[in-house]
């Protein structure tokens, strides 16, 4: 009995020194990067099967109310929305509203060469349409309230960059096209439905399409770094961004997301499976692109990843479906992305376990 004792004494020990010393090894690999203690900083969170393993915050939150960031600080996550707006589309076909091989001339007639981009085109980033991140004339709507219409218009005239399905170039476009579809086939706004149908099914609670005029409670402000010091930043409004880059939300909430994709809360398995498949090219060649997310791998072991980056804010999750590991990260400066050391961390706690 005694030996049996020593013995799993001995193991436990094990398992905590071990899990102790992946901590400090991801604390520093942090801080190497995070290293201004009284300067805008970051949260991050290990899960694994569903329940987090690590997850702490670094810096501030509030420069101006010296406030320091906690893991439950509410941050915006940029393109990460693109994620929540595939899942709302293919809800919408398991309900019958749409199929992602319509052409986008289905919901929006005047759309040149409308017939021939699909829903599918858009959410892999194979439309051609121009990014209207990149066009010159942004500033001048940047901080007004435009419609999904008025978003769409912006740009449907410009010139398109390639043939549908000829080549992938990511596109914020097309995720504005998709979420003024998904109010076309709903009936219903953009953000009430992803209240409605993701944040409040998953029990997001901590989760908003973005505003800077709500009082939101916990709100991580986001920063420049300018050559004299930080700066606040940039004001958008966010119906700019739309549905390719305005929510907000916080690490808990990200992970309830996660676990509500894994248990197929939102989705049947054969529908959510769309989201996470490798589309081809018009020539057979393959993109590591689904819908919402990129699939890639870290040291041949697949990977679902996707960022974000919106003025003040950048953001980074993977999702390792063989060992149901999700890693994320939030800054609130963008002038530190976490989209390497979130990578990093990955590779870490995929390396603890073959050691294991």
């Amino acid at each position: 009995m005694q030996r049996l004792f020593l013995l799993c004494f001995i193991i436990l020990f094990s398992v905590r020194s071990n899990a102790q010393e992946l901590n400090r090894k991801i604390d520093s690999l942090i801080q190497s990067e995070f290293k201004e203690p009284n300067g805008p900083g970051g949260v991050f969170l290990i899960a694994k099967k569903g329940k987090p393993i690590y997850e702490k915050a670094f810096g501030m939150g509030n420069l101006e109310l010296d406030s320091k960031l906690n893991t439950g600080s509410v941050f915006q996550i940029g393109s990460m929305t693109k994620q929540f707006t595939a899942i709302a589309i293919l809800m919408l076909e398991e309900q019958g509203k749409l199929k992602v091989d319509y052409p986008i001339s289905k919901y929006i007639p005047s759309y040149p060469n409308g017939d021939k981009i699909t829903i599918h085109h858009l959410l892999t980033h194979t439309s051609g349409i121009r990014d209207f991140t990149k066009m010159k004339t942004l500033q001048d709507i940047a901080q007004k309230e435009m419609t999904p219409q008025q978003m769409v218009d912006f740009f449907k005239n410009e010139p398109a960059d390639f043939a549908p399905g000829e080549k992938f170039e990511y596109n914020n476009s097309g995720y504005v096209v998709l979420g003024y579809i998904i109010e076309l086939a709903s009936g219903e706004k953009y953000e009430d439905l992803i209240k409605k149908n993701i944040f409040d099914k998953a029990g997001m609670a901590n989760s908003y399409y973005a505003s800077d005029r709500k009082i939101i409670k916990n709100r991580a402000f986001g920063y420049h770094k300018k050559s004299s010091g930080y700066v606040n930043k940039t004001i958008i409004n966010f119906s700019v961004p739309f549905s390719s880059g305005s929510l907000m939300s916080t690490l808990d909430d990200m992970l309830k997301w996660q676990n509500a994709l894994n248990q197929n809360l939102l989705l049947s398995p054969k529908e959510e499976a769309k989201a996470f498949t490798k589309y081809k090219l018009n020539n057979g060649q393959e993109i590591e692109y689904g819908y919402g997310w990129h699939l890639k791998n870290i040291n041949g072991t697949p990977t679902r990843e996707h960022g974000g980056s919106i003025f003040g804010f950048k953001s980074m999750a993977v999702y390792i479906p063989s060992e149901d590991i999700y890693v994320l990260g939030f800054s609130n400066c963008d002038c530190n992305s976490p989209t390497q050391l979130v990578k990093d961390m990955g590779k870490m706690v995929l390396e603890d376990l073959k050691t294991k």
